[in-house]
C-alpha cells in the first residue's frame, strides 16, 4: 500500500475539512474512484453481482456515475435530491440478485455487501485526503468517520452494522479484506474498468493516468489478486503525481475543486 504520510499542518490546504460534504466534495477523491470499485469487485458476491448486472464493455461510466452521484447527494443534496437518489439505487438494486443455485450468492439489497460498499468509499476517500493534504486529527477525523456511515444507512444497513469507531473499522476493514477472492469473470471485469474498449475518444488520453493512479493506490495483495503488474518504474511514476498533486491541487479555487460536486447534483435534481 503506498505510506499515507505522517501527520502535518493542513494549514498547506485551504481549510481543514468540517463534515462529510466539505471532505466529499473535493473533486481529487475522485482520483481514487476505480480503486474503490476494484476493492467491490474483490468481495466474490459483490464481484459476481458486478459482473452479472454492469456492462463495463459498452458503458464503462455507468457504475462511476451511479457512484459519484449518490455520494454527492448522500453528502450534500437537500432532503429531496437524498430521497430521489436513494429511490433510484433501490430500483436498480431491486433486480440485482443471483439465480437459483448460482454461486457465490448475492443481493444487492443485502446489508453486508452494501456494508463493504461504503467501507471501500470511506476508506478511498480518506486514503487520498491523507496523501494530498495529509491526516486528520483524530477528532475530526472520528467525527467524519460517523457522517460516513450515511453511506450505508440510506440503503439497507442498519446504523449497528457500521463500526462502532475507526478502530472498529479498521478491524472490519482487516478481516474482510482477508476474504477478498477474484476469478477469471471478476478479473476480465477490472481488465474493462481499466481498459475500456468503448471508452469516448476525448477520455482515453486520461487512462494511463486513471490506471497508474488506481493501481498505486492498491496494496501489493489486492494488485495480485486481479493480475496487475507493478514496480518500480510505476512507482516512482505515481509518487511524482502524487508529489505534484499536492502542491497543485490545494491552490486550485473552489469553483475547480468542486465542480464534480455541482456537476452531478445539477444533473440529479435535473
Amino acid at each position: 500500500m503506498p505510506t499515507r504520510p505522517a501527520a502535518r499542518a493542513l494549514a498547506d490546504a485551504d481549510r481543514e475539512p468540517a463534515d462529510i460534504a466539505d471532505l466529499g466534495g473535493e473533486a481529487v477523491l475522485l482520483a481514487g474512484g476505480g480503486r474503490a470499485i476494484l476493492l467491490q469487485l474483490a468481495h466474490p458476491a459483490v464481484g459476481r453481482g458486478v459482473a452479472r448486472h454492469s456492462d463495463f464493455v459498452s458503458r464503462p461510466l455507468d457504475r462511476l456515475h451511479g457512484t459519484m452521484a449518490y455520494v454527492y447527494a448522500i453528502a450534500s443534496g437537500d432532503q429531496r435530491l437524498i430521497e430521489k437518489v436513494v429511490h433510484r439505487v433501490n430500483a436498480v438494486h431491486s433486480s440485482v440478485r443471483s439465480a437459483d443455485g448460482e454461486s457465490p450468492r448475492y443481493d444487492a439489497t443485502d446489508p453486508t455487501l452494501q456494508l463493504w460498499v461504503a467501507a471501500t468509499l470511506y476508506d478511498t476517500a480518506t486514503l487520498m485526503h491523507e496523501l494530498v493534504f495529509g491526516s486528520l486529527d483524530d477528532q475530526t477525523a472520528e467525527a467524519l468517520y460517523r457522517q460516513y456511515a450515511a453511506l450505508g444507512t440510506a440503503l439497507q444497513v442498519p446504523a449497528e452494522f457500521w463500526p462502532a469507531d475507526r478502530a472498529a473499522f479498521r478491524r472490519y476493514w482487516d478481516e474482510t479484506s482477508a476474504t477478498l477472492r477474484t476469478d477469471a469473470t471478476t478479473r476480465a471485469v477490472a481488465r474493462d474498468l481499466l481498459i475500456p474498449p468503448a471508452l469516448p475518444v476525448g477520455l482515453r488520453a486520461a487512462m494511463p493516468l486513471v490506471r497508474l493512479l488506481t493501481v498505486g493506490l492498491l496494496t501489493p495483495e489486492q494488485r495480485a489478486l486481479f493480475g496487475l503488474v507493478w514496480n518500480d518504474s510505476r512507482q516512482r511514476r505515481f509518487d511524482r503525481v502524487i508529489r505534484v498533486t499536492r502542491v497543485v491541487y490545494p491552490k486550485l479555487p473552489d469553483a475547480i475543486r468542486r465542480w464534480p460536486m455541482r456537476y452531478y447534483l445539477r444533473r440529479l435534481a435535473g
